[in-house]
């Protein structure tokens, strides 16, 4: 059984996965507003990865004995500057995800609870990829600088992203 300590985390983390999905649908729309739907691609599938973050920690919670106590979701801030400060929020927000896991895993070592380290071990392994990616975005947004040449390739090169389920083997 899951100690209440870890459970009342794993509530938490579910509700930054659902404030992290619902940020990702302000940023697609923001690129929609701008006709440019590669990045609206870009943003949409990062919706639905943290929708399944959020369901792989809802169904862990129930897997080890516990409830699901779904929380208010915190307003978002969705007045974007511009692309770069776009991207400079994914990345501010990747980090902040980062440190929520990190805290998980703290708990569960100090818990000794070896099955829901086992577990996180995979989204601290997925927000090294998750920061990765919005660095590599975001240092790429600052080369192109609003150039339309630039934005227009970065455009189609995140067009082609597709979604796929997260699973946790």
């Amino acid at each position: 059984m899951i100690s209440e300590k870890m459970l009342n985390a794993i509530n938490e983390q579910i509700k930054l996965e659902f404030e992290s999905s619902y940020a990702y649908i302000a940023m697609e729309a923001y690129f929609m507003g701008k006709n440019l739907n590669g990045f609206a691609n870009f943003f949409h599938v990062q919706a639905q990865e943290e929708r399944d973050h959020a369901y792989l920690l809802f169904n862990y919670a129930y897997s080890v004995g516990g409830d699901v106590v779904l929380k208010d979701l915190a307003a978002f801030d969705s007045n974007f500057k511009d692309e770069i400060d776009i991207f400079e929020k994914t990345l501010a927000h990747e980090q902040l995800v980062t440190r929520s896991i990190h805290n998980l895993m703290t708990i569960a070592i100090e818990e000794k609870d070896y099955a829901t380290q086992n577990f996180l071990q995979w989204f601290v392994k997925e927000q090294v990829e998750e920061e990765d990616t919005a660095n590599g975005l975001l240092e790429q947004i600052k080369l192109v600088n609003g150039n339309p040449n630039g934005l227009f390739m970065m455009n189609k090169e995140l067009a082609a992203r597709t979604y796929t389920p997260a699973v946790i083997k």
